[in-house]
């Protein structure tokens, strides 16, 4: 019980912790903001300009490191020196504003004096960094030495107005004990020989760290070394070229940048994503306001034009700066996103890319397509994915694609044994599916943010499986589901076939066999008719004729009931015939326009001729037509002909029409029927009909 009250207890105190760490630094961010903000509204001041730049770059570091690591001291060092100087920016704004403000004397006392503590708090956060602690018990020495004197020196500063001048700042002091001329020269002599001392003792102490730092962890401090080298060449070329201190005064800040840009480079606080954004944010902060000293300072001098109360150039600079916004956000989010991630994508890239992957193609590329995307995500050197089992495991593809596939069959055991290589096997729903083998180059290891990444990316293979699966199952059923309607297809071709035969058949049997015996019995009747008339029997004679009258009428019927069952031409003569004599029968007037170079199989010509047969019968019963014109020829190894009428027109395919039991009839040869019948514009057919 005093176990489970002591965790309840240990968790209170983290959740009240964290509670007055974002209280801290929210306060910290919002009181930099505010007088920053502030004070550039006041107006642009050249001499205190780095002053505002330091106090948003250390401040936006200091809280992107203290948001992720908020027991980590580098974060709250930067965060002291950003909001100090806030502070000390905003008071001298206030003092070099030309005009009254309330409590302005007050305010610009506390811009000149905290100089020297807030450089001896900066010199302690480069000599802390990038751990938040100095390199041995040695430098507390030389750190309370420093703080000794910079507090010295500030309370020099706080009682005796000996910095005003230094600053430009023409209030009268709020606070001056007399003799400033007996303190003045002692100040400017201790001043001249601490500051310098004090910018040594952290290079030294950087110096010294970055000799006994190896490997990776030297990176970042080779960052620092490289700002201050920029930040000496950018004032030197500034003063010797330019003759202005303006470009060296900007440059300042860029040991802020290089903490960023160590941290998000090298990982020192996994926090990537976080410092992509910031180093954006901040680096879209310097560039706004290097627009606007630019056009503001460098126009107004070129052409003469005053920076002051107008608000011509403040205007137009702002224009300018809000058009170069998106184009310069996106290059400088470009910029970033190399800068954290190098030339591999980021971490939601990655997962990205991924899904992608899942929304289709072969079970090989998603196999390929995943191996990619871990080589690409974690830097790796070789990735070989394996499908199977814990004793079952088969290499299925690798990257690159030129390295050869491991041909013999591994186990996990066997897979882990090789101590270049990281394993990582596939589990989904609870069973492992297969495994990820992946190599680095020589002396780049696996870092956390690596490790992690990779975790979600195997985490997400084994929806890769799952996908390749149900591919493969989808495809087998969609083979089975081709070769039932091939099969139906083919069946009802065969019925469609079979009932022409049967048609033609009947048509035969009925032209052969009833038709020529009913001929047969009319000549006989003709003969009996004939000597009845000889011999004098008149009334047989008359009956007997009546009779060969009926039969005639009979025998054309069946003729008739023959053709419809199935049209001895077409057998005979082909499609142009018998269309040319469905044309000739037709009620309404019918142009023929059929380009046919060689007869067709006798399932297609029947169903071609019955479709226009329809057709010709319901323009002649239902359209009202006045003519007709069929055309068609082959296209390919497709029939196609087109019936169009000039009747009525609003004819539909709907289900029991005529026009859908053609539409049927030409599905069993993979036919289509398209209607176009619009109300009092005619109706025209067209069909289509392969003869492969």
């Amino acid at each position: 019980m005093s176990n489970v009250s002591g965790l309840v207890g240990t968790a209170t105190f983290a959740r009240r912790r964290t509670r007055r760490t974002t209280v801290v630094a929210g306060t910290a961010g919002t009181v930099t903001a505010v007088l920053v903000a502030g004070g550039f509204a006041l107006g642009l001041q050249l001499a205190n300009l780095h002053n505002g730049l330091i106090a948003a770059s250390f401040t936006a570091v200091g809280l992107v490191v203290v948001r992720e690591r908020p027991a980590h001291r580098e974060g709250w060092l930067f965060v002291a020196v950003g909001t100090g100087h806030a502070v000390m920016f905003f008071g001298r704004q206030v003092g070099l504003h030309e005009g009254d403000l309330p409590g302005q004397a007050w305010l610009a006392w506390l811009g000149v004096w905290p100089l020297a503590s807030l450089l001896v708090l900066a010199g302690v956060a480069f000599m802390c960094f990038p751990t938040g602690r100095l390199p041995s018990p040695g430098w507390r020495v030389v750190v309370g030495a420093m703080v000794v004197a910079g507090a010295g020196l500030s309370l020099v500063s706080a009682l005796w107005p000996v910095e005003y001048a230094a600053t430009g700042i023409t209030l009268p002091p709020v606070i001056d004990l007399g003799g400033t001329a007996s303190v003045q020269p002692v100040y400017d002599l201790a001043r001249k020989a601490c500051y310098p001392l004090f910018q040594l003792a952290w290079v030294v102490c950087l110096v010294v760290r970055l000799r006994r730092t190896r490997g990776e962890e030297a990176a970042p401090l080779k960052w620092f070394v490289l700002s201050v080298v920029a930040g000496a060449v950018a004032m030197v070329v500034g003063l010797a070229v330019l003759h202005t201190h303006v470009v060296g005064v900007l440059a300042v800040p860029l040991v802020a940048v290089a903490a960023g840009v160590a941290i998000a480079r090298h990982r020192l606080y996994d926090i990537d994503v976080v410092i992509n954004k910031a180093l954006v944010v901040g680096a879209m902060a310097a560039a706004i306001t290097f627009g606007y000293v630019l056009v503001v300072v460098g126009v107004g001098r070129l052409f003469g034009v005053s920076a002051g109360p107008g608000p011509a150039l403040p205007l137009v600079a702002t224009a300018l700066v809000a058009v170069a916004f998106e184009p310069v956000r996106r290059r400088v989010q470009r910029a970033a996103d190399r800068l954290v991630y190098g030339d591999r994508p980021t971490p939601y890239e990655s997962l990205a890319r991924l899904s992608t992957h899942l929304s289709g193609g072969p079970p090989d590329d998603l196999f390929a397509g995943l191996a990619a995307t871990v080589a690409d995500a974690v830097g790796a050197a070789t990735v070989t994915l394996w499908v199977g089992g814990v004793e079952d495991l088969v290499a299925v593809t690798s990257w690159p694609p030129d390295q050869p596939l491991v041909a013999e069959r591994r186990t996990m055991g066997s897979l882990e044994e090789d101590a270049r290589a990281h394993v990582r096997p596939i589990v989904h729903q609870g069973s492992v599916r297969g495994a990820i083998t992946l190599t680095k180059t020589p002396g780049d290891a696996l870092s956390t943010q690596d490790d992690r990444l990779l975790a979600d990316l195997v985490a997400q293979a084994g929806l890769v499986f799952d996908h390749r699966d149900l591919g493969a199952e989808l495809q087998r059923r969609l083979q089975e589901i081709a070769a039932q309607a091939a099969d139906l297809r083919a069946a009802a071709k065969r019925i469609v076939t079979a009932q022409y035969d049967a048609r033609r058949r009947i048509e035969r049997d009925l032209h052969d066999g009833a038709q020529q015996r009913l001929v047969t019995l009319a000549m006989s009747l003709r003969a009996a008719q004939d000597r009845a008339a000889e011999s004098g029997e008149a009334d047989l004679a008359g009956r007997l004729g009546r009779m060969r009258t009926e039969l005639a009428a009979a025998i054309d019927d069946l003729r008739e009931m023959a053709r419809g069952i199935h049209p001895a031409i077409l057998t005979q003569d082909g499609l142009a015939a018998a269309l040319d004599f469905l044309a000739e029968r037709s009620p309404v007037p019918v142009r023929l326009a059929l380009d046919l170079d060689r007869r067709l199989a006798s399932e297609v010509e029947a169903t071609a001729y019955f479709v226009v047969g329809e057709a010709l019968t319901n323009a002649a019963k239902h359209a009202d037509a006045t003519s007709v014109v069929v055309t068609g020829g082959l296209q390919g190894d497709v029939l196609v002909v087109e019936v169009a009428d000039d009747g009525r027109g609003g004819a539909v395919a709907k289900p029991g029409s005529g026009l859908q039991g053609l539409a049927d009839r030409l599905a069993t040869l993979d036919g289509r029927l398209t209607v176009d019948s619009r109300a009092d514009a005619g109706t025209r057919l067209r069909v289509e009909i392969p003869c492969g």
